[in-house]
């Protein structure tokens, strides 16, 4: 056990900053893409760091004294509804531990539920399943324990912070829609994990922080909180305040989100979205003394979220072969030897960071999906086009001839071209019995395939010497149109010696034919075939 004093707070609040800076991203995201005002995980991480500028500033006596000054500076430097709900998590902590030495067990257990208080006052509308529930349930399951051993109450209450987390989509149906946690109650339970790992020196194990798969609608939300129809977000500190209700009423007039609240000795801050920029100022003069005024146009952040871009260009590719060589020259791929949803692929146009993103799809079972997801990226400011590939072998053909030095719009015809100009073909074994246009096929039979439709069927099960056969029977087949370059890509159930028995057949019937052949390690297909 590790004695929670003045020390551990400032070791505590630093670890803070720290966690947050490692998770802002992360939680900056399940909230809103682009970034309108979803920048949950942003507001924490410099409210926190405000807290703890102040604490450093400070004398270090009690811990009481301690949790104040991370309070006030918590206070003085919120920036969002997280950041004021975060001051008011702080001071609840500080008023329950005044004058003491250090944090025991049982004023933790008031520190969390006078937290609890402070915070859902700190709301105008509180609402179930935002960080207001997860705090809740941490202070209920903190009380519950019957015990005062800090050590065992800390834990107690991390756990019950991640577990809370997982049901707030179960409360909020806006979250369900969009398959995520609330943003404002990871970055609590955060919080909590690391003073747990400050009291007890070791880290805590809690529950997944996200049990709902991600879905499209969590990254084009609109905003942190509250509507749309209000265009501002105004904060100020505020001095000399008699009656912060009569100023609350009036700013719940003017718009949504309102929230006043104090360190306890005399400070407020204030936080609304409104329209009226010069009426949520004029409110805070007739209740005291204004300061330190920020005003935000979400507009602007709407047109700031280009700077998520750290790079113009991409190319996406989407194979279930050749991942590696694709990587290998520079592209980012999708492997789709594994079951692939829209929301992969959103995620992977997105995670590229880049304004123009070209997208190479290798297989043609992919579309509607691909449809789905380009759309969503399009509409959160991404510049993406998909080029007609439907095979890996197109898709390697047109890479080859992308150059980073050319227009966008001429390098996308450019890969276009070569990968029309790419026959593709395919050797596969059936898993299933089958009409085809060359007559009916059975499991286990080997399938020629030339751009989509079986044009040859051997008789399984499946040797080094039929599959060999077969491979220069289609080969034939694809140059009886012509072609200087054979590409093969050899999937996990190609023969070894099976390209040399393609390249001696093709010694003798083209010579002029040159044949690659690169490992893929496709499941599905035996080999790709691609002549150009």
């Amino acid at each position: 056990m590790h004695d929670l004093d003045a020390v551990a707070v400032r070791r505590w609040a630093d670890a803070c900053v720290r966690s947050l800076d490692a998770n802002r991203e992360a939680i900056d995201q399940i909230n809103v893409f682009p970034v309108p005002d979803g920048d949950t995980g942003t507001n924490l991480l410099h409210t926190m760091q405000s807290a703890l500028d102040a604490l450093l500033r400070a004398p270090l006596t009690t811990v009481g004294e301690a949790l104040s000054a991370l309070a006030k500076g918590a206070l003085q430097g919120a920036r969002g509804n997280s950041g004021v709900i975060l001051s008011q998590v702080l001071r609840g902590l500080a008023e329950a531990v005044q004058n003491t030495n250090e944090v025991t067990g049982t004023a933790l257990k008031k520190a969390l539920t006078r937290a609890d208080e402070l915070a859902t006052a700190a709301v105008s509308n509180p609402v179930a399943g935002t960080v207001l529930s997860v705090l809740h349930a941490t202070a209920e399951a903190a009380n519950e324990t019957d015990t005062d051993d800090l050590d065992q109450i800390v834990v107690v209450a991390a756990k019950a912070a991640a577990k809370a987390l997982a049901e707030t989509p179960r409360q909020l149906a806006v979250l369900a829609k969009a398959g995520v946690v609330d943003a404002g109650g990871r970055g609590l339970v955060v919080l909590l994990d690391t003073l747990a790992a400050v009291v007890t020196g070791t880290e805590v194990e809690t529950p997944p922080q996200s049990v709902v798969p991600r879905t499209i609608e969590s990254l084009t939300t609109a905003r942190e909180a509250g509507s749309t129809e209000f265009e501002y977000e105004v904060m100020y500190l505020l001095d000399g305040a008699d009656d912060t209700e009569q100023l609350k009423r009036d700013l719940c007039q003017l718009g949504d989100c309102v929230s006043v609240v104090g360190d306890g000795a005399g400070l407020w801050t204030v936080h609304v979205h409104c329209n009226d920029i010069g009426a949520a100022v004029e409110s805070g003069v007739r209740a005291g003394r204004p300061h330190r005024i920020t005003v935000q146009r979400f507009a602007d952040q709407i047109e700031a979220q280009a700077s998520r871009f750290v790079k113009d260009r991409a190319i996406l590719v989407l194979a279930s072969g050749a991942v590696d060589l694709f990587r290998a020259e520079g592209a980012a791929v999708v492997d789709l030897a594994h079951d692939i949803t829209a929301n992969d692929l959103l995620s992977a146009i997105v995670g590229t960071r880049a304004r123009h993103v070209a997208i190479l799809p290798g297989d043609p079972d992919v579309r509607d999906e691909l449809d789905e997801a380009v759309a969503y990226a399009g509409a959160a400011g991404q510049d993406v086009v998909v080029v007609p590939t439907a095979s890996p072998v197109q898709a390697l053909a047109a890479l080859a001839v992308h150059d980073p030095n050319r227009r966008a719009g001429d390098d996308v015809v450019a890969m276009a071209e070569a990968s029309a100009a790419t026959r593709r073909g395919e050797l596969s074994v059936s898993e299933n019995e089958a009409i085809t246009w060359v007559g009916r096929c059975q499991p286990g039979d080997l399938l020629g395939m030339l751009d989509g439709e079986v044009v040859l069927i051997e008789p399984g099960p499946p040797s080094p010497e039929n599959l060999s056969d077969l491979a220069c029977r289609l080969v034939d087949r694809m140059l009886a149109g012509g072609g200087e370059l054979v590409t093969l890509i050899l999937g996990e159930a190609c023969p070894e010696g099976l390209v040399d028995v393609l390249e001696d057949h093709l010694r003798v019937t083209h010579p002029e034919v040159e044949v690659t052949a690169y490992p893929g390690g496709q499941p599905d297909a035996v080999i790709f075939v691609g002549v150009e």
